[in-house]
């Protein structure tokens, strides 16, 4: 019912009553939006009739109607609000309440009702989902609000509560709680558009200052006190959120004197809260939050400029928050001021597009920006240097690696950072946002034109970055920015290479005292924590860095000689600080130079703490920690665990250290020069001497004792005495390993008889296990290193005595019985370790011993028809019953309780029992034994091998293993089943490790060496088909697994190659090859395209090796053979060494050569894209490479039979370094075989269309004919031959073709040209015809037509190319051009060079006279790489004005403020200036989302008043929006149906609008010639069908565009996109003015 009829009734009722109840619904029914909105247009009707004498009522009716209204409200409205809140589509219906709710109150004009019915609402707005707090009301109709109703209705009351002060702030308070707490970001937008705008704009000028300045203060403090939390993101976007939408008010225009202004509205430029939410802003994750912050920030800028005033004034600056000053306007800078902020806005607007091209060329300019802002005649700073943090940071955090890096590059190249006021300023960001993205690893890829093994661009930057950051920061401020910056190192966790190259740029700084005990606490927790899982080389690297870093920063003042020697004790001897190294001297040099002024240690004293001497030296130290360290009281418990082995780690590495820097000051390196040392052990060598003398002595200090001098044999090992290549004559003594052994010889005896007693029999608790393998590593130490025979024979024949009578015993179910039967295990096993390094005499008791070992596990059975039992094998311990106590006896239930902790390592002494019994096991196969292992019952032996697999962890199956490879050959013919099932339960174990590098790679060895024994590699397919079968599985397998475990090849190829010619070749074992020749193909052409993070690791540990001693990890780690190049030189090694004259080594190449076609007939015949240095070329590369390896060893038949294959191999489109090879291939074949050279004129004879630019091999191999015409034997026809042949190419339409043909025409023509010349004109039998004619004519055509433009540059090009110029196919014939000079030659990838180092050093390779290892001349070696058909590499131009950047971003004056959703599109447009056209586009024929999603963008983006859709649903459709990108958030959009669309053309025709048709008629003007008025309704066609003949009637003009093809029509976007464009063109204001 519309309002006028409402009016109608209302003025010809002289009784109102009637219809108020007329249109009042029941309370308890739900009505329909109709009755609502008719009952809202009688109320508001009866406020606006006129009071004529027949309407005057009195003042008890006024009333009475006053509470009928008031009654609406509370029994009508609020319930009815109710209910739809609890609906899901109520939009409608909270409208129609919400305007009952205004006309009711509006009527009453009574605001202690409006009061009433806000307080009313507001509790529902508090909290999310309307929790008023306690327990949830039940959700029903008249139980609560929805807080998104409570708004609107809230809303429509705010006019009539302005002036009550105490509810506008409640009000505020509980919009603000919302906007904090609510769940959903829509609600924030709706409370911020409804209520605090809403509540703005009916306020006066005083109040609206107080109110918008609350709102600012609480919004600022919010984010102030969250901004550390991980909420911090949230409170950004949703304080942005408010402060875009009251930047009308926070920004107000004009009046900047007006004294109401200042006084009442806040200024945010003076707030550092304002601009820290601002910077938080620009850096957000968000876009939308990036965008709100730019908008505001221009604002603030906008403001300035528009005041044209000292910004801050000094009247103002005393009242500036406490802080740096972040914003500053000068009138006299206004205008570089100005263009600084639009080119810092249109950065940070170009970093949205995440496009590389884009951002690099604004970069440019950056720095030189910051110089000329920075300061200004007074020297006072302008910018603020976080504007520009904010501009990394966002780089940093770019989708785009390539945006990330730049950002990087362009911040460690700044060099305004040489400024202390701006490395101060930058200190924060570089220890927080600088070194998070420094943990990316992709940024230390190599840089183009970089080589593998070089160090990557990026850290040779951070190199000198760091140097110049450090140096420019103030004094004050180093030390704690580089402790800080240490201990982000340490925080998280790093990949391997970030933390390699940051820490060798720590190592570069210069020395200065920064680093405190805080600081060597740091570097602890980085070597602890960061660094436990890389790899091994990198690693130490890092830690070999670190220690550089350590000591040339570490304030030796500040520091004891603890704090020093506590961080020592974790860079390990096997990988950084190892005896000897570079490291190690530079660490004794360091220590003697600032001995003494270590700051002395605080020591405890009996009444209280006292310093330590002043001067402190390291053996004064030492000496005092010595003595600490053995100091144990005698009544100290006897039966404790092992002590921790870190103090005596701690304490050996000082020792050493102490005795070489004595060593290296004195320059002393003789024996003699022991009496420092002996004075420094003496404590510990009288204790060694007591061991067996004194009974009393405390069983801690005994251990301690033994603990130390374990690891002092650990450690003296010295690296440098030891270096690979070095002379014998040419080996330094170290002196310190000679006294150290002469001094320790003295205990010997002691430690032995100690040790023997201990063994035998005093140990039975389970700590004692502990116990026994410190006493059993100490032994074997002193064997091993020093092989000192005092304690030889005697006493391991006592020993492994002892330890068979205890385990032949009758087994004892005590804890002390079954401790003593591990112990005597471990025994044996440590004793069969020891000879099996052959230190016992084959005649000595102890081996003799050793032999009978076995017995006792083969024991004679009872029963005669089994002579051996196996009861022994994997014979586990018995666990000790649950009440038994340590010691045997049985206690009470508390001892039991007490005990059980100690028993919960019960289970890995019984593994290490088996794992024991295997190692004794494995050492009696090897050696052979008294009581042999029958062949009836190895298959019984190997069954029990497999069931220890199952039993042991996963870490002591290597004994398994290697018994498992003694026994496995025997039992492969007998019994093939149970052989299979060895090898494939040991491959299953061996790939569960795989992510356990500790123990994978010797399992690894284990399997392969049992696996692939030679003899089950020599079993026929015939003879065993399941294992033939299962081996060539798990060889695929372990190729496959090294594809991303780079190494596992190489143990394969390294064991088959040393099986099949070892150092006295076997035809036995070699024949085994031939069945496994697949495994040699692949190893020729093996090598993964590893990952960029895998190729990665690669390329940084060929750099640290390439520092050599430099980095001490070289020293102290030893090659692994894990170098993915490895498989390929082992097999090229092994190659080699094949003899031709031998028959087996020639089938085997034979063979080879045939799988190795096939391979590269595979590749060229699959449909597999084949790219450059793709896996398919480096095959193919690779294949040839060996083929020309082989070449000369293999059989003229052989050759004449594959020829054929290798010629065509050239008509296949192969890449330029695989085409080189096959050509050099023809050549040697040519070369070494004359005869066949026929096969090469035949190539020239094939189809054309088969041939098309392969012709060029051919062509190439003609250039080369001075090497191979000497050897032909009619010389003169084959050179008239190689003319007619080529002059028929020299006219070929392909350019290429004819300069290969040209090439080799001049060539050719060089070798007999003359001659044949000098024939013809004297007319003898070899006269050419006239042909010399013509050959001279197509030269001289070929140097006259190629004198200009890229003719002349190609043809001078291929006369210089290596191949056809230095390159010499015979004389360079070596492996270092096969495999170095021509990839890098061909611009194959780097990792696909082999330096001819590798063949020397990883392994043994067999040079001879037709293969050498070297060029014997170095010219392809001075060559640089580069193809003829190259085109020229142009360097770009750096640009020095971006102006012309492409902008794909909002104009300076047109920031985007991002839509807020309580706005229609259109006042979203005009709050931000926004200037729109009266052009209307009707698109309601066309019904396609993808058409109509662009058509709303380009209605936006030219500023069209509004679009006409046939429906609004396309708006949600994912095709619309893919194209629009919310362009429908700025444009109005309205819905009129296909059949409505008559009426609406006829509406708008009425009110003023030309109706223009997009359609081709007989009377439609040109585009180009039509003038649109400027009211204009454009209606476009439907795609197909365009505009109906009914409509057509309507059209006032209908327009045409220009077409000059063949096509009918354009797509309707298309032709849309045109006509909206020519209509703004016409109306665009003129250039230069400025429109407001």
């Amino acid at each position: 019912m519309s309002s006028i009829l409402i009016s109608a009734l209302l003025s010809s009722c002289p009784d109102p009553e009637p219809l108020f109840n007329t249109l009042c619904w029941p309370g308890d029914t739900y009505p329909d939006r109709e009755t609502v909105e008719a009952l809202t247009a009688f109320i508001e009707g009866i406020g606006q009739l006129p009071q004529t004498s027949e309407q005057v009522v009195s003042i008890s009716a006024a009333k009475k109607f006053a509470r009928r209204i008031e009654s609406i409200i509370w029994t009508r409205c609020l319930p009815l609000l109710a209910r739809v809140s609890s609906q899901d589509s109520r939009c409608e219906m909270t409208n129609a309440a919400c305007a009952l709710l205004c006309a009711c109150t509006s009527t009453l004009a009574d605001q202690a009702v409006s009061v009433h019915v806000a307080r009313t609402l507001l509790p529902f707005i508090r909290t999310p989902d309307g929790d008023t707090g306690g327990e949830d009301p039940p959700r029903h109709a008249d139980a609560r609000l929805d807080m998104d109703v409570a708004i609107e209705a809230l809303s429509v009351l705010l006019p009539a509560l302005t002036s009550d002060e105490d509810l506008t702030r409640s009000v505020l308070s509980s919009a603000l709680s919302c906007i904090k707490s609510a769940s959903e970001d829509a609600l924030v937008s709706k409370v911020t558009m409804r209520i605090l705008i809403a509540l703005l704009t009916c306020q006066g000028e005083m109040g609206m200052g107080c109110t918008v300045q609350f709102i600012f203060q609480d919004l600022c403090r919010w984010h102030q006190s969250d901004r550390s939390t991980a909420n911090s993101p949230l409170v950004t976007d949703r304080a942005l959120l408010c402060l875009t939408a009251l930047s009308d008010y926070l920004f107000p225009p004009g009046q900047p004197d007006s004294s109401l202004n200042c006084h009442t509205r806040p200024d945010p430029r003076g707030s550092v809260q304002f601009w820290s939410v601002l910077q938080d802003g620009l850096t957000h994750q968000d876009n939308v939050s990036r965008k709100r912050a730019l908008y505001l920030l221009k604002r603030c800028v906008a403001l300035s400029e528009e005041e044209a005033a000292q910004y801050p004034s000094k009247s103002t600056s005393g009242e500036e928050d406490n802080g740096e000053l972040m914003f500053r306007w000068a009138p006299d800078q206004s205008k570089l001021l100005r263009e600084f902020w639009e080119d810092y806005a249109l950065v940070l607007e170009t970093l949205e597009e995440n496009q590389i091209h884009v951002v690099r060329p604004v970069l440019n300019r950056i720095d030189t920006l910051i110089q000329a802002a920075a300061k200004d005649s007074q020297g006072v700073s302008l910018f603020h240097p976080s504007w520009l943090l904010c501009v990394y940071q966002r780089m940093f955090h770019s989708e785009n690696k390539s945006v990330m890096r730049e950002g990087v590059y362009h911040l460690l190249e700044l060099q305004a950072l040489q400024r202390p006021s701006f490395a101060r300023a930058f200190s924060q960001f570089i220890v927080g946002p600088f070194m998070d993205v420094m943990s990316e690893s992709s940024l230390f890829h190599r840089a183009a034109g970089q080589g593998v093994g070089e160090c990557p661009e990026v850290a040779v930057k951070l190199q000198v970055f760091m140097v110049t950051f450090f140096g420019s920061l103030p004094q004050e401020n180093r030390g704690p920015v580089l402790l800080q910056l240490v201990r982000r190192l340490g925080s998280q966790h790093w990949c391997a290479v970030p933390i390699l190259f940051l820490s060798q740029a720590l190592s570069r700084l210069p020395p200065r005292p920064l680093l405190g005990p805080d600081g060597l606490r740091a570097l602890r927790e980085v070597l602890h924590c960061t660094m436990i899982t890389h790899q091994v080389l990198l690693r130490g690297a890092a830690q070999c860095f670190l220690l550089n870093s350590a000591l040339s920063l570490t304030d030796v003042t500040s520091v004891t000689l603890d704090g020093v020697f506590g961080l020592l004790v974790h860079f390990r001897t096997d990988e950084s600080l190892g005896r000897g190294t570079s490291l190690w001297n530079q660490l004794c040099d360091w220590l003697s130079d600032n001995e003494g002024s270590f700051r002395p240690r605080v020591r405890e004293a009996g009444d209280g703490t006292s310093t330590g001497p002043e001067g402190e030296t390291v053996r004064s130290y030492l000496q005092h920690q010595m003595d600490a360290f053995l100091l144990v009281p005698a009544g100290t418990a006897q039966a404790d665990s092992v002590p921790d082995p870190g103090e005596a780690d701690l304490l050996a590495r000082a020792l050493l250290l102490c005795v070489d820097i004595e060593e290296r000051r004195s320059g002393q390196k003789t024996p003699g020069g022991s009496a420092g040392l002996e004075s420094l052990l003496r404590p510990l060598l009288d204790t060694l001497s007591r061991l067996s003398t004194n009974v009393y002595l405390p069983l801690r200090k005994t251990d301690k004792s033994l603990q130390l001098l374990l690891r002092i044999l650990q450690h003296t090992h010295c690296k440098h005495t030891e270096a690979p290549g070095m002379q014998r004559e040419n080996l330094q003594v170290d002196s310190v390993k000679v006294s150290m052994e002469s001094l320790v010889l003295g205990a010997v005896e002691s430690i032995q008889e100690f040790i023997l007693r201990r063994l035998s029999g005093e140990l039975q608790e389970m700590w004692d296990v502990q116990r026994a393998d410190l006493y059993l590593s100490v032994l074997k130490e002193l064997v091993v290193k020093w092989n000192h025979s005092k304690i030889q024979d005697a006493f391991f024949s006592r020993l492994v005595r002892y330890a068979l009578r205890i385990l032949q015993a009758d087994q004892v179910p005590s804890v002390a019985g079954q401790v003593n039967r591990a112990v005597a295990m471990a025994s044996l096993a440590m004793t069969c370790e020891v000879a099996e390094l052959g230190v016992f005499n084959h005649q000595s008791e102890t081996t003799s011993l050793l032999e009978g070992l076995t017995g006792y596990f083969y024991c004679p059975a009872v029963s005669t028809a089994s002579p051996l039992s196996l009861t022994h094998f994997n014979l586990s311990l018995l666990k000790p019953p649950a009440g038994e106590r340590l010691t045997g006896s049985v206690e009470s239930l508390a001892s039991v309780l007490e005990q059980g902790p100690k028993l919960q390592d019960w289970g890995r002494l019984t593994a290490n029992f088996i794992r024991d019994q295997w190692t004794c096991l494995g050492y009696g196969r090897r050696l052979g034994s008294r009581v042999p292992l029958q062949l009836s019952r190895t298959p019984e032996a190997l069954q029990a091998a497999i069931e220890a697999l199952s039993l042991l962890p996963s870490d002591l199956v290597l004994p398994v293993l290697d018994f498992m490879a003694s026994v496995l050959p025997q039992v492969a013919l007998s019994d093939e089943a149970l052989c299979v099932e060895a090898v494939t339960v040991s491959w299953k174990l061996v790939l569960g490790l795989s992510s356990n590098p500790r123990d994978f790679w010797p399992a690894l060895q284990s399997f392969v060496s049992m696996t692939f024994h030679h003899i089950l590699l020599g079993l026929t397919e015939e003879q065993t088909p399941a294992i033939t079968f299962t081996l060539q599985k798990i060889a695929g397998e372990l190729m496959d697994l090294s594809q991303a475990k780079t190494g596992v090849f190489n143990v394969l190829i390294l064991h088959c190659c040393n099986s099949w010619l070892p150092s006295c070749p076997s035809d036995a074992k070699f024949s085994s090859a031939l069945l496994h020749a697949d495994i040699l193909a692949e190893a020729c052409v093996y090598g993964p395209v590893f990952r960029r993070d895998q190729r990665l690791i690669q390329e940084v540990q060929v750099y640290v090796e390439r520092l050599g001693e430099e980095c001490a990890t070289n020293s102290a780690v030893s090659s692994d053979n894990r170098d993915d190049q490895f498989p390929r030189v082992c097999v090229l090694a092994f190659l080699s060494r094949l003899l031709p004259s031998n028959k087996l080594h020639e089938r085997l190449m034979e063979d080879l050569v045939l799988r190795l076609l096939s391979k590269d007939e595979a590749i060229s015949t699959s449909k597999q894209r084949y790219y450059s240095n793709s896996l398919q070329h480096r095959v193919k590369n690779r294949v040839w490479q060996t083929l020309l390896m082989l070449l000369p060893k293999l059989r003229e038949e052989f050759v004449g039979m594959v020829l054929v294959r290798v010629f065509e191999a050239g008509f296949v489109s192969n890449q330029a370094s695989v085409k080189y090879l096959i050509e050099w291939m023809m050549v040697l074949i040519l070369f070494q075989f004359p005869e066949h050279m026929d096969h090469l004129w035949a190539c020239f004879s094939v189809d054309q269309e088969k041939t098309k630019t392969s012709i060029c091999t051919y062509l190439s191999v003609l250039v080369h004919l001075n090497i191979i015409l000497p050897h032909l034997k009619e010389k003169a026809l084959h050179w008239r031959k190689a003319l007619d042949v080529i002059l028929q190419w020299c006219f070929s339409h392909n350019f290429s073709v004819r300069l290969y043909a040209l090439l080799a025409l001049k060539r050719v023509w060089g070798l007999k040209g003359t001659r044949a010349e000098a024939e013809e004109m004297a007319g003898g039998p070899d006269s050419l015809g006239g042909l010399a004619t013509v050959v001279k004519a197509c030269l001289h055509q070929a140097e006259a037509m190629q004198s200009t433009g890229n003719a002349n540059k190609n043809w001078t090009r291929i006369q210089e190319h290596f191949f056809f110029g230095a390159f010499h196919p015979i004389r360079d014939y070596s492996v270092e051009t096969i495999f170095y000079l021509l990839p890098s030659l061909s611009e194959v990838s780097e990792d696909e060079w082999i330096l001819p180092g590798k063949f020397e050093n990883l392994v043994d390779f067999s040079q001879s006279a037709s293969l050498p290892l070297r060029n014997p001349v170095p010219d392809l070696s001075l060559l640089h790489p580069g193809d003829w058909v190259q085109q020229d590499k142009g360097e770009t131009d750096r640009e020095e004005r971006w102006a012309e950047v492409q902008k794909k971003m909002t104009p300076w004056r047109l920031g985007i403020q991002e839509p807020e959703l309580g706005l229609l599109p259109q006042q979203r447009a005009a709050r931000l200036g926004k200037l729109n056209s009266a052009l209307l586009v009707v698109a309601s024929l066309i019904d396609k989302p993808t058409n109509l999603g662009g058509l709303c963008r380009t209605c936006e983006i030219f500023g069209a008043s509004g679009l006409v859709l046939d429906s609004l649903r396309h708006v949600s459709d994912k095709h619309f929006q893919a194209l629009s990108v919310s362009s429908e958030l700025w444009l109005p959009l309205l819905e009129v149906k296909p059949v409505e669309l008559a009426d609406f053309l006829l509406v708008k025709k009425r009110e003023g609008y030309c109706i223009v048709g997009v359609e081709q008629t007989a009377n439609s003007q040109s585009l180009q010639d039509y003038r649109f008025p400027e009211k204009t309704l454009l209606l476009l066609g439907n795609e197909r069908e365009g505009i109906p003949a009914n409509l057509l009637q309507l059209l006032d003009v209908c327009v045409e565009i220009p077409q000059q093809g063949v096509i009918r029509s354009l797509n309707v976007h298309v032709s849309a996109a045109l006509l909206v464009w020519e209509y703004t063109r016409q109306y665009l204001p003129p250039t230069g003015v400025k429109s407001d």
